[in-house]
Parts: structure tokens; sequence; C-alpha cells
């Protein structure tokens, strides 16, 4: 069977959010519903239609990403779902090939997403582009080395997340080009990380922010709850819960870190998602009483591989042909040869013999900085054909600081 496929309109939103509350077992306030149809971008969403009867769904949000020494227009490909009913009918390819192309008419050279399970979206050119840590943090265990980055002109502000938003929001758009991953916020979705109504809240309390400034401004800020909780014999056990912590600067960085270290009442401190580089490690003075959990963010699709290598900047010199097998984007199955230094990059194709062949999804992970090309050689999911020019591609392609999201959509 066929089933056509074409963007919703506003009308037919309850159907399509009907599907993802299916497929991915969820059942939103009505509040949060509302939110997510504002952030919905309805000529980038698509439905697969069985009769009258939407079976399947995906959408994506227009970002202005960063990449290694550039900001990019991605396509953030998110609510990818297939009611059970209609499972195993080819309705998920069917709508990541009918994205995929719409992704590259629309003059999108990138694709990113957060997988819901990591063994769906490699079959449609995803690499695992970015990892994240998620803390845990004693604050007994929590003394910092004494060489810490201290500035006598900073001070620390409470105030409440509402009344400080525009603050927090400037200062985000000050640091989102220093760390491949980020991408620009818009309106609606700093609106969903400040939302503070009891569901949002999940028994953790409310919302709070501490922010640290000088005389010229805001240098950082961060957002977090305190599950409140005293044990047995009346000693303090409370949580803290770190959403986000951003700053512009190391000793705005420290600061913030040492005010939700040293919170009152707090016995340990959670911090959900964090870079793989975190400076926090560095800063600990001990840091096995870190203890911290590996996770997969960010993965990546390269829609178009010649304008996207060509976009992003290189760490060192490299001059290769690759051979990329990719059977969702054919337009992409070709040699190409990339030519890249520090002052800019060109990737053309060629019929040259080539140095190296691999699957679109290995350019996809090693896109932001973070890859695992001579992992992947390792382990014989990638072809060499002349030695040494998977490491030399690995090196020119890496970037610090590694890449990192922050924030789910």
């Amino acid at each position: 069977m066929t089933y056509p496929i074409r963007p919703i309109d506003e009308a037919e939103w309850p159907a399509f959010s009907g599907v993802l509350e299916e497929a991915f077992g969820w059942t939103p306030h009505p509040t949060q519903k509302e939110r997510y149809k504002a952030e919905t971008e309805f000529d980038r969403t698509l439905a697969a239609f069985d009769g009258d009867v939407i079976a399947g769904v995906t959408s994506i949000f227009s970002f202005t990403m960063t990449v290694p020494g550039a900001q990019l227009p991605v396509a953030g490909v998110t609510s990818v779902s297939v009611l059970a009913s209609h499972r195993r009918r080819g309705l998920l390819t069917a709508l990541m090939r009918r994205q995929l192309a719409d992704i590259r008419e629309r003059g999108e050279s990138v694709a990113a997403l957060y997988a819901s399970e990591a063994t769906i979206y490699s079959r449609y050119g995803y690499g695992r582009a970015a990892s994240e840590l998620s803390f845990q943090i004693r604050k007994h265990g929590s003394a910092f080395v004494k060489n810490a980055p201290q500035d006598p002109e900073l001070r620390l502000r409470v105030a409440k997340p509402a009344d400080v938003r525009a603050e927090m929001e400037q200062l985000f758009a000050s640091v989102v080009s220093a760390r491949p991953g980020r991408y620009e916020r818009r309106s609606q979705t700093w609106t969903g990380l400040l939302a503070d109504e009891e569901f949002d809240q999940r028994g953790a309390g409310p919302l709070r922010s501490v922010l640290a400034e000088d005389d010229r401004g805001v240098r950082g800020y961060a957002l977090f709850r305190i599950k409140s909780s005293w044990d047995d014999n009346g000693v303090p056990d409370s949580e803290l819960k770190l959403y986000e912590l951003e700053a512009a600067d190391p000793a705005a960085y420290a600061l913030l870190w040492r005010s939700v270290l040293d919170r009152d009442l707090v016995s340990r401190i959670e911090a959900g998602t964090r870079p793989v580089d975190d400076p926090l490690i560095a800063l600990l003075a001990d840091t096995r009483q870190l203890r911290a959990r590996w996770g997969d963010e960010l993965w990546i699709r390269l829609v178009e591989v010649d304008r996207a290598l060509t976009a992003r900047a290189y760490s060192a010199p490299v001059d290769v042909v690759i051979e990329v097998e990719d059977d969702i984007c054919p337009w992409n199955a070709r040699r190409w040869r990339l030519t890249a230094d520090l002052t800019g990059a060109e990737c053309k194709p060629v019929e040259d013999q080539p140095d190296m062949t691999l699957p679109v999804t290995a350019l996809g992970s090693a896109y932001l900085g973070d890859g695992l090309l001579m992992e992947s050689l390792a382990a014989g999911l990638l072809r060499e054909h002349t030695p040494g020019t998977v490491r030399a591609l690995g090196t020119a392609m890496s970037w610090s600081p590694k890449p990192w999201a922050g924030l789910t959509f």
C-alpha cells in the first residue's frame, strides 16, 4: 500500500498530536499541548495518511546551529512517530525520505535530531555526533582546586526566572556560538524552558535562578529546582536539580557553580545534561566525587555532503578523496575530494581513486568535531584505501570544545 504524505494544516493538529501521544506513551497536560502547538511550524510538518487517518508523522524546527567555525541553517528533526497499528509498512522510511528531500529543496545541508531510540536513525544516514554527561555530586566532596578563577567585581543576584528572562536570553545569545551543537532559541523555546506550572515542577519545587553580574551587566546564570527533604533524624537532605548553567567567562562560571554547590540544606546536586568536556571536571579538587553517566545527544545527517563539508572549519590541513555510501540521498553517493586548511575548505565531485570508502553516517558523526572515524575504521565499518588518510581526516574534523546542544528539541 501507499500512504499519501503531506504537511498538515492547523485544523489537523489534534490528530497529529494524537499520533505523538500514542507512539510515545505520553499524556501531556492541555497547556503543554498548546505550548508545543505554538512551536510547531505547520509548513514543516509531514503526515502519512491511511484514508482519513493520520498514521505517521514527523516535523522540523528551523534552527541556526553552531558548527565548527560557523553558524548554519539546520533542520531540527522532531516528532517522528508511527502508530503501532501501522508499523512495518514502510511509513517511517517514506516519511524520512520525503523529509530529507524537502530539507534539500529548502537549501539546508545539515539535519539534526535527538534519537528516542539509538537503533533507528542510522538507517536514514544519521550518525551520533555529540554526547552528554549527567552529573551527581555530593556537597561534601565539591571543593574546587586552589587556583579556581575568581573576580572580585562579580556578585550574585537571586531572581525569579520570569523576571530576568530578557537578561538570560541576552547572555545565552552571547555564548551560543562558542560550542558546536548549540542552536539559537526562539521565543517559544524560552517559554517552555521557563514554564513553571505544577505539572512542570514534577514535585521538585518552583524554578529558581541566580545570576552572576558586575557593573556592566549579567555574565552568567543558573536555572534549577530544589526538591526539599529531611531524613528521619531531622537532618536536611534536599536535592538541587540543575537545568542550565551558562556563563560568558571562567570566573562567572566558577562562581555560579559554587552558588549551586554551596546551597544551604542541599546535600546533593543533579545536573541532567552537561557537555563531556564540562570545565567543572577540571575545577573539582576531587574528581572521584563526581558521579557521571554518559549518554548520546545530537545525531547529525549530511543532506548535501559537499555543501556541508565546505561550510565548516577544520583544525588541520587535509586533502582526501572520499567515496560516500548513501542509499537514502543518492546525490551524495559518489566520490568527493575534500581539500581544507585553516583558512577554508573545498569539496568537489571527482572520478579519482578514493582514499577511503565510508557510509554517510560516519561523516555525520564526525561533522561537529567529535567523530569516531578511527574507531569506525578499527571496527571495520569503513574502508581505508590509502594508509593514514582516515586519521588525517579525523584530525582535521576534530574540534574543541566538544559538541553539545544542551536542550532537547
